[in-house]
């Protein structure tokens, strides 16, 4: 496996550092965030270190050779997006620029590019399996005809009143994987898999790896604390960051050996990016880039 990050951590640095800093903390790889540019919705959203609607030849050429001295792979192309959002126009929006976002991909021959599937987050599964079908088919003919992997994140995006009741990213678990894979045969549709999303919502993320080898092109490394004197007072029926909290990988309650022991079963060999999401490390740049060490130190215990 490549060790990598996930680059959303460092929103307020440019291209050029953020590639600097991934190479000089020792990282394989790292996944690019591509938001548009603006103001962002949400935390660790609306981080744009690639501009794809500046993306031409030559900005294509300077990436490529700026990360090509540095010994830095691009492992994916990340926007993540509620594409079935229940507003028309946040959802035409969000659909194009993931096409743009492929299509970079493409451009620059890294070939993935991982995001949600989306959530119409007031509506039923059956509803939105539904949606799925109107609006995914247009989305993988794209990636297919230009030969893009597209690698969607388990995370159910459901944290609070913002996001109630059913989240914005329906492919959840490995049930649903099932529906929309049966939905959506393409051979470019697969998973970026994050262990820490099944520990809240109590799912087995072990098993899945062996029945899902196949469609796992991406993986993260973040962790999750279940907090069950919490949970024993609100139950699973609350918002889930009043029981649970996004850790530095080795600091929450995923099993790291057993993880990475069933993806070397498999033979997965690809991208694996820390993602750091944890708010006791945020309050200042010296603390996010010690968490981005001490993550990394951790991981290669497994990942070498």
């Amino acid at each position: 496996m490549k060790i990598g990050l996930v680059s959303a951590i460092l929103a307020d640095y440019g291209f050029e550092k953020m590639v600097d800093t991934v190479s000089e903390l020792g990282f394989d790889c790292v996944e690019v965030a591509c938001w548009p540019c603006g103001k962002a919705e949400r935390r660790y959203a609306g981080v744009s270190h690639i501009d794809v609607d500046e993306l031409d030849e030559a900005r294509r050429d300077y990436i490529l050779d700026y990360c090509a001295q540095r010994k830095v792979e691009i492992s994916s192309l990340a926007f993540y997006p509620n594409t079935l959002d229940g507003d028309p126009l946040k959802r035409a929006a969000n659909v194009e620029h993931l096409k743009k976002v492929i299509r970079a991909s493409a451009m620059l021959g890294v070939n993935m590019v991982t995001t949600f599937i989306g959530r119409v987050q007031d509506m039923d599964i059956e509803g939105n399996l539904r949606e799925v079908a109107a609006v995914w088919p247009g989305i993988m003919q794209l990636a297919e005809e230009l030969g893009v992997r597209v690698a969607i994140e388990n995370c159910p995006m459901l944290f609070g009143p913002d996001q109630w009741p059913g989240g914005q990213n329906l492919m959840t678990t490995p049930v649903i994987w099932r529906q929309v894979f049966d939905i959506i045969k393409s051979p470019m549709l697969g998973i970026n898999y994050d262990p820490s999303h099944f520990v809240w919502q109590m799912v087995d993320y072990i098993a899945p790896i062996y029945e899902f080898r196949d469609k796992i092109f991406h993986v993260h490394f973040k962790d999750i604390k279940l907090y069950p004197e919490k949970l024993r007072q609100c139950g699973t029926m609350a918002y889930p960051l009043d029981y649970m909290s996004p850790k530095l990988p080795g600091l929450g309650d995923v099993d790291w050996g057993a993880y990475c022991s069933a993806l070397t079963d498999i033979g997965y060999d690809g991208a694996a990016c820390i993602e750091v999401e944890d708010k006791a490390f945020e309050d200042c740049e010296a603390s996010v880039l010690k968490s981005i060490r001490l993550s990394k130190r951790y991981m290669e215990q497994f990942v070498i």
